[in-house]
C-alpha cells in the first residue's frame, strides 16, 4: 500500500511510518516540525519507500490533493494534543484539530482516497458515568477543548464517509506513551527531578485514576485496520486496568533509584479538563484479534527508560502558542 501519514514526525507518527516502512508499505510523511522532530525519522529518510513533505497543514490545505493522490490510506495524526494549556490559546483546538482535520477530509475527497484512520481520544467521553467506558456510552458535558475538538473532527469524519464513501477508522486513544515520548507526566515528572532529585510536586492530590497503552500496541492496531474496507467504525484502545497518578509517580522514582518528598498542588484535578478517572472498555477491539503486548506499568517504566537515554526530550523547548 501507498500510506500517507500527517505528523509523521511526531511521537505516534513517526512510529507508525516506522512500523508501516517495515511491513512492506510506502510513505508520504507530512509535517510541519512545530512538534515533531526530525530526529524521530533518521530511520524512515534512509528507507526507499519513505518520502518526506514538510507542510502546514492548517496553511496549505490546497496542496493535500496532489500529495494524497494514488494512495490508499491516510493516517491522520497531526493534532495539538496539549489538554492541559488549552485555555492559554482557546483557538489552537479550533484551528489544529478541526479546521486541519476538514482540511485533510476535503484532501482525501479530492484526491479519492478510499480509507482515512483518524485518532481520536477517550477524552470525548467527558467524566464518563459509565466505568469502564464502552464506545456507545452517552457523551455528557465536553470538559475540555481538546476533547470538544476531537469530537468535532469525529464528526466530520462520520459524515464524509457517509456522504463520499470513504472508510474510515476512528481510534479513541488513552494516554499513550513509549520511545519517542515527548509530551505527559512522565516528561514533567522526570524534568523535575532531574532539576532536583530530592522533590516532586504532582497536580492534583495524586489519586486521578487514569489508563496508559504503549505506542507499540497503539500501532499495532491501526497497521490491523489498515486494510479494512467499507463504512464507518470507532474503537476504543487501552489496557484492560488503570492506576493512580500517585502510583505512576511511584514506578517512575523507583526506576531512577530515588525517592523524593512528594508534594501536592491539591483538588481532585490537575488542571481545568483533567479527568479524575479514565478506564475505557477496549472488548470491541480485543474481539477482532487485538491484545496490548504490555501492562501500564511496563509502558511506564519503558517509557522511564527511553527518556534517560533521551535526555533531550527533557530540555527541549515546549511549543504552547
Amino acid at each position: 500500500m501507498k500510506v500517507v501519514v500527517t505528523g509523521a514526525a511526531g511521537f505516534i507518527g513517526s512510529s507508525t511510518t516506522d512500523a508501516l516502512l517495515a511491513a512492506g508499505h510506502q510513505v508520504v510523511g507530512i509535517d510541519n516540525f512545530s512538534t515533531g522532530s526530525v530526529r524521530f525519522l533518521e530511520r524512515a529518510v534512509g528507507e526507499p519507500g519513505f518520502r518526506l513533505a514538510t507542510l502546514d497543514l492548517l496553511e496549505s490545505g490546497d496542496a493535500l490533493p496532489d500529495l494524497f493522490r494514488g494512495a490508499d490510506a491516510v493516517i491522520h495524526l497531526a493534532a495539538n494534543a496539549d489538554v492541559r494549556f488549552g485555555w492559554n490559546t482557546p483557538d489552537r483546538d479550533l484551528k489544529q484539530n478541526i479546521v486541519v482535520t476538514h482540511n485533510v477530509l476535503e484532501g482525501v475527497r479530492v484526491a479519492g482516497v478510499p480509507r482515512l484512520l483518524f485518532s481520536s481520544t477517550g477524552s470525548v467521553y467527558g467524566e464518563a458515568t459509565v466505568i469502564p467506558t464502552p464506545e456507545d456510552c452517552p457523551f455528557p458535558i465536553q470538559t475540555s477543548l481538546y476533547g470538544a475538538s476531537k469530537l468535532a473532527g469525529e464528526g466530520l469524519i462520520a459524515a464524509y464517509a457517509e456522504g463520499c464513501g470513504i472508510t474510515t477508522t476512528v481510534f479513541r486513544f488513552v494516554s499513550i506513551m513509549g520511545a519517542r515520548y515527548t509530551h505527559g507526566h512522565v516528561v514533567d515528572f522526570m524534568r523535575q527531578l532531574n532539576e532536583d532529585p530530592t522533590k516532586l510536586t504532582i497536580l492534583g492530590d495524586g489519586k486521578q485514576r487514569k489508563s496508559y497503552l504503549d505506542v507499540t500496541d497503539c500501532v499495532a492496531a491501526i497497521l490491523d485496520r489498515l486494510p479494512r474496507t467499507g463504512g464507518h467504525e470507532v474503537y476504543n484502545l487501552g489496557v484492560e486496568d488503570y492506576c493512580t497518578v500517585d502510583q505512576s509517580a511511584g514506578w517512575i522514582c523507583e526506576r531512577l533509584g530515588l525517592r523524593p518528598d512528594v508534594t501536592y498542588t491539591g483538588g481532585d484535578r490537575g488542571w481545568i479538563g483533567d479527568n479524575p478517572f479514565i478506564y475505557l472498555a477496549t472488548a470491541k477491539m480485543r474481539a477482532i484479534g487485538w491484545e496490548p503486548a504490555y501492562t501500564i506499568r511496563q509502558a511506564v517504566e519503558r517509557t522511564v527508560d527511553y527518556l534517560s537515554n533521551n535526555t533531550w526530550i527533557l530540555t527541549r523547548q515546549e511549543v504552547r502558542t
